[in-house]
């Protein structure tokens, strides 16, 4: 039993390791705009994460979006926000969730090479993913973007 409980503590630590270990980006936005895209009521994926969002990649990602493989290195932030709509025009409200992808083959081999996080209003301290991140993230990006190195993005020149 005992040996049972200690597997489980370290698998589940091991985990949590994993997702501690995709940081916050800081400065992400001065990194290079690849999109904006608003999904609204309606869209299937509306409850998880409808909204504003603005997709910004690291100079690694970029080489990604380009060459379709992203190194390891490449970092991918889906910056997301509430709407607001008046006078036919959709605006942006306050800051949902930070979410970060980050290429690294070995320390996340189990997730197809990415490391998933997501930061809660954009606070650093508020992780929101953790050890949930095969189920969250991993699952949909395998299923839905098995043929873009997992990325659900695409730059446009």
């Amino acid at each position: 039993m005992k040996t049972l409980l200690l597997a489980a503590s370290l698998t589940l630590a091991s985990l949590n390791v994993a997702a501690a270990e995709v940081a916050y980006p800081t400065g992400y936005r001065d990194w290079t705009h690849v999109k904006s895209l608003i999904l609204e009521e309606g869209h299937p994926l509306h409850e998880l994460v409808g909204g504003l969002h603005h997709i910004y990649a690291n100079d690694k990602a970029m080489k990604g979006y380009r060459g379709g493989r992203f190194p390891d290195g490449a970092v991918i932030v889906f910056d997301l926000f509430e709407t607001s709509k008046g006078g036919n025009a959709i605006a942006e409200g306050p800051r949902k969730l930070v979410a970060v992808m980050q290429r690294d083959g070995r320390k996340f081999k189990d997730t197809g090479g990415w490391g998933f996080e997501g930061f809660a209003k954009g606070d650093p301290k508020q992780r929101a993913v953790g050890a949930q991140a095969r189920t969250a993230c991993f699952g949909c990006h395998a299923e839905q973007a098995a043929k873009t190195d997992l990325v659900f993005s695409v730059w446009r020149e």
